[in-house]
């Protein structure tokens, strides 16, 4: 339990995502005094109202078990999913300010951002250097010296998302229509989609896309154990797809302008080890002298309270 101080002031951070929100109550210097899980928070989804009151009440009972009245908080930063437009990130603030409203509490400096956004300060302590988030979708955000943010890609799954596993696990299904179509050589994603969907015939395979909306990111592993199994296809897949990525990092460089682009990776496509993730750390290594991967300094909810930090001082 923390001991509340007469002139201490303090500052909340939440990483919020599509099944869980993580809290985190830090003092000026990012000593953590207390942190909490709440549940989803893509209001999106779920809606403003209901996300707003999971995050009433997480904030309440985080500032009760830390013993920290709300005066004491000078200001609170949310990044979460959905929040990438600005018009989105102000929806959820006005509703949070319109929950408190009805609740009788006044709760000021309440600020929403992307959860891309707060990844990006967690991991250089605020300072410059570029994610590159390759899970379902794709996406680069990068920071310069002088406190510019850069992004490349997250066009989404229609016009964008190259390198990740929806466009692996899509290009590896459009292998395996060519084969059945006689158009394509044989692949051993074939037969690993057989296994874990029962999907056998071009029939089944369109019923499963088209009504019973198939999760098509779902079969980028499959596309990296084939190409282990030295599959010619999936490894031309993955060499495609890692290219792309290749791309994103090429495109920030020029955008940053530093000597040294410090580089995180985020998303289990890229930042798991597999032979993708493997493949893409050993063209980066080979092709860029000026990128230096490395593991984020802060999680992101420690992020987002350096940008609640940053809010009071700028």
């Amino acid at each position: 339990m923390h001991i509340k101080g007469a002139i201490m002031k303090y500052y909340i951070g939440i990483d919020g995502g599509g099944t869980k929100t993580k809290l985190i109550i830090v003092d000026e210097n990012l000593t953590k005094i207390y942190e909490k899980e709440g549940g989803a928070s893509n209001f999106l989804m779920s809606g403003v109202e209901k996300v707003s009151e999971m995050l009433f009440d997480l904030i309440f009972s985080s500032l009760s078990g830390a013993n920290i009245d709300l005066k004491d908080i000078a200001s609170t930063l949310m990044g979460t999913t959905g929040a990438g437009r600005r018009s989105d990130a102000e929806r959820l603030e006005t509703g949070f300010y319109e929950f408190c409203r009805v609740k009788g509490v006044e709760y000021k400096k309440f600020y929403v951002e992307s959860d891309a956004r707060i990844a990006l300060e967690g991991a250089f302590s605020g300072g410059p250097g570029a994610i590159l988030i390759a899970g379902t979708g794709s996406i680069m955000f990068g920071k310069d010296s002088k406190g510019n943010i850069h992004r490349v890609g997250g066009f989404g799954r229609f016009i964008g998302d190259q390198g990740s596993g929806y466009m692996i696990g899509r290009k590896g299904l459009i292998s395996i229509t060519k084969y059945y179509d006689g158009r394509g050589i044989p692949t051993k994603l074939t037969s690993l989609v057989k296994e874990k969907y029962n999907i056998s015939t071009p029939e089944e395979l369109i019923v499963e896309i088209y009504r019973n909306n198939f999760d098509i990111a779902s079969v980028a592993p499959l596309v990296m154990k084939a190409a282990e199994m030295e599959d010619e296809v999936c490894l031309e897949i993955l060499e495609e797809e890692k290219d792309e990525l290749i791309m994103h990092i090429v495109s920030m460089l020029e955008k940053l302008k530093e000597p040294i682009m410090k580089l995180c990776l985020i998303g289990g496509t890229i930042a798991n080890d597999n032979i993708y993730s493997r493949m893409f750390k050993e063209e980066v290594e080979k092709k860029f002298k000026n990128v230096k991967i490395q593991t984020p300094d802060y999680e992101p909810a420690i992020g987002a309270a350096i940008m609640a930090i940053n809010r009071i001082k700028n």
